[in-house]
């Protein structure tokens, strides 16, 4: 017997668990869980309006930048102007799934792939936005690797307007009716990446991306 199925056994022991009644004791599991109420929460507007200003507002509290543009069509602009007002290169690695959108009529180079530590600059998507803490959910997979958004120091988001939703509890909810199972990475975003372990001041792209740049897509 190994050391796992001695453990499980005894788990299995204490909650006087039989092959007899095994069944039945997971439909309890899954009944309980399913009906398990929220906790407490604080209140967060409905309108699609109002939570565009709470991700806004709390993402540039984040040490973000954010603009907001009207259509996908704007976003290759609006990223080669964000690029350019800082000086930075026109070139970035992009989520596949945004490999479509004008990128090239922009002035910019994009390849669609994972990112390298050598990529100054990643354009993502995201699955959703949480408008009461301005972080982004990003789920992992063939058109969304998970890189682009942690290895360059620059992290441009697109955001679509539709797309955000008042906490997390709403974010999991769509994950779970939309993937039908939780991807194997889900990462959060909310600004920067920073650290304050030394004489606790605050230090951007620590860990991670040293810029974060939302552009939300009003009419997506």
């Amino acid at each position: 017997m190994s050391s796992r199925d001695d453990i499980l056994g005894r788990v299995r022991a204490r909650l006087n668990r039989t092959p007899e009644n095994a069944v039945t004791g997971r439909a309890a599991i899954e009944a309980a869980l399913a009906m398990k109420a929220q906790g407490p929460r604080p209140a967060m507007p409905s309108q699609k309006s109002a939570l565009v200003e709470r991700l806004v507002e709390k993402s540039l509290g984040f040490s973000s930048t954010v603009e907001r543009i009207g259509t996908y069509n704007d976003a290759p602009a609006a990223v080669a102007r964000y690029l350019a007002g800082l000086d930075l290169p026109l070139r970035a690695v992009v989520w596949p799934q945004l490999a479509h959108l004008d990128w090239s009529g922009a002035g910019l180079t994009v390849e669609a792939r994972g990112a390298v530590d050598r990529d100054p600059v990643g354009i993502t998507g995201c699955f959703c936005a949480i408008a009461e803490t301005g972080t982004l959910m990003l789920c992992g997979g063939p058109e969304s690797p998970a890189s682009v958004s942690l290895l360059p120091e620059t992290h441009i988001a697109l955001v679509p307007a539709s797309r955000i939703v008042a906490g997390m509890e709403e974010g999991f909810a769509l994950a779970r009716a939309e993937l039908g199972q939780l991807p194997r990475a889900i990462n959060f975003v909310s600004g920067p990446s920073r650290t304050g372990d030394i004489e606790q001041t605050i230090v951007l792209g620590a860990h991670g991306p040293y810029r974060v740049h939302l552009v939300v897509v009003e009419n997506d």
